[in-house]
């Protein structure tokens, strides 16, 4: 079961993270202010599914590894740290705080340069995740390479 879960709480993951990015990226460059207050309000519920989903394929992905930690193994391993950490410290503040300026209709310089901020660091963790979903993908054509 972990081996189902694990790739799809990934591929959840990275695309929840992608929405959110696409969404802040399209509305700001293109859309009006309370469209850009409807986005920067509604990615904080996107919570709800997003640490779930990086909590179940963490996790999975550690049962999976089974104490191994060298190879393609350790490499994911030692992005995730990073990927937590800048969510934990700098995309979920970064969002609570722009979902509350952007409900007060507050979009000064200070909204830009955390928006900024948060674009920079969301690619960021696309990258990461991207990486270690082909790091994954690698171990799992290797797996079934092997003979009988």
């Amino acid at each position: 079961m972990i081996k189902i879960i694990h790739p799809v709480a990934g591929v959840l993951a990275i695309l929840t993270i992608a929405t959110f990015w696409l969404s802040t990226a399209f509305s700001e460059l293109f859309a009006s202010q309370p469209v850009v207050t409807l986005v920067k309000t509604t990615i904080p519920w996107g919570f709800l599914l997003l640490i779930p989903a990086l909590a179940a394929a963490g996790g999975g992905g550690i049962v999976l590894a089974k104490g191994r930690r060298t190879g393609l193994i350790g490499t994911k391993i030692k992005r995730m740290p990073i990927i937590a950490a800048n969510g934990i410290l700098v995309l979920i503040p970064s969002a609570l705080y722009l979902a509350s300026k952007a409900s007060s209709g507050e979009f000064d310089a200070t909204f830009y340069a955390v928006q900024g901020l948060e674009l920079a660091a969301g690619a960021a963790n696309i990258t990461l995740l991207g990486l270690n979903m082909r790091d994954g993908l690698k171990m799992k054509v290797r797996l079934r390479r092997r003979p009988a």
